[in-house]
């Protein structure tokens, strides 16, 4: 972790108070996820309590105290993509990937994810990866689409 990097986002945010929801996904998004260095310094330099960080830090789903892959993918198995393959699909990225959900592949590069719903119901199944989304997904294809970001 560029911990130059990370003083720059922390030190943005010095005076501010209430931003320790923004800080975190700034974090998040400059480094993919919130490492326990990050944790702790934000602690340190903004006066916050690590419990404090941590709940917040841990009820957000778009924060994560684990890392992740270079790519995450996120697999709807809501119930319009339910009914339509979704959880085939689910089970194909699964094998291409050699993880389950919830998981990071060894080499960093994929992140695997369930999500419940992503909005676009006549769309399914969706798989997104990397914020593009990709609609009317079959096993076959959600292999092409993982192998394409490769």
């Amino acid at each position: 972790m560029d911990q130059k990097r990370l003083s720059q986002i922390v030190d943005r945010y010095a005076d501010q108070e209430g931003a320790l929801i923004q800080l975190l996904l700034d974090i998040q998004k400059e480094f993919n996820w919130v490492p326990k260095e990050a944790v702790q310094q934000i602690s340190k330099s903004l006066d916050i309590p690590l419990s404090q960080i941590y709940r917040v830090a841990s009820f957000y789903k778009s924060v994560s105290l684990r890392p992740r892959g270079k790519h995450i993918v996120n697999v709807c198995l809501g119930t319009a993509c339910q009914v339509r393959e979704g959880p085939r699909v689910m089970d194909r990225i699964k094998g291409v990937l050699g993880i389950d959900a919830g998981e990071t592949t060894q080499d960093m590069k994929f992140t695997l994810e369930r999500v419940n719903c992503l909005g676009c119901c006549a769309l399914g199944p969706v798989v997104v990866v990397d914020g593009e989304y990709h609609g009317k997904v079959l096993p076959a294809k959600a292999e092409e689409i993982i192998k394409s970001y490769d």
